[in-house]
């Protein structure tokens, strides 16, 4: 019986983290892995190193194990936060051109562990932007 409940609560618990979620909000954190990008509940965004600019492909099978960071009805684009048009129709944010997904590995917030799977999933974090001249004084920081 213990066996069961525990079979049963890991097969609800990988559907609840395969269904994307749709939000208009995200968020930075500081990690040992240096600063992602995570959603408001604290699940970590990643993005695919085989997507085009712009382009998702990671349809079908690919969105089991790694559903899109989907954007609300009302999401409007704000910087390097644009959103993209998948397939299947629906609207999926992306950072820098590079569609943002969820990995199902990742159980509460915080994890962090489908960073490098494959060689071709990574954390999304903030790009560093190149120093920027500002009436003769360099500047720089993140872009987001």
């Amino acid at each position: 019986m213990k066996t069961l409940s525990l079979t049963l609560a890991a097969v609800i618990g990988l559907t609840a983290c395969s269904t994307a979620i749709a939000s208009n909000e995200w968020k930075t954190l500081g990690t040992s892995a240096g600063t992602v990008f995570i959603d408001t509940a604290g699940m970590s965004l990643y993005t695919f190193r085989e997507d085009a600019p712009g382009v998702s492909t990671c349809n079908e099978g690919c969105v089991g194990a790694w559903p899109p960071f989907l954007a609300d009805a009302d999401a409007q684009e704000r910087g390097a936060w644009t959103i993209i048009t998948r397939a299947d129709g629906s609207s999926q944010w992306a950072l820098n051109d590079q569609p943002l997904y969820y990995w199902v590995g990742d159980q509460t917030p915080g994890d962090m562990t489908g960073d490098g799977v494959g060689g071709v999933w990574d954390l999304a974090r903030p790009a560093v932007a190149a120093p920027r001249e500002e009436n003769g004084n360099g500047g720089g920081g993140y872009s987001y």
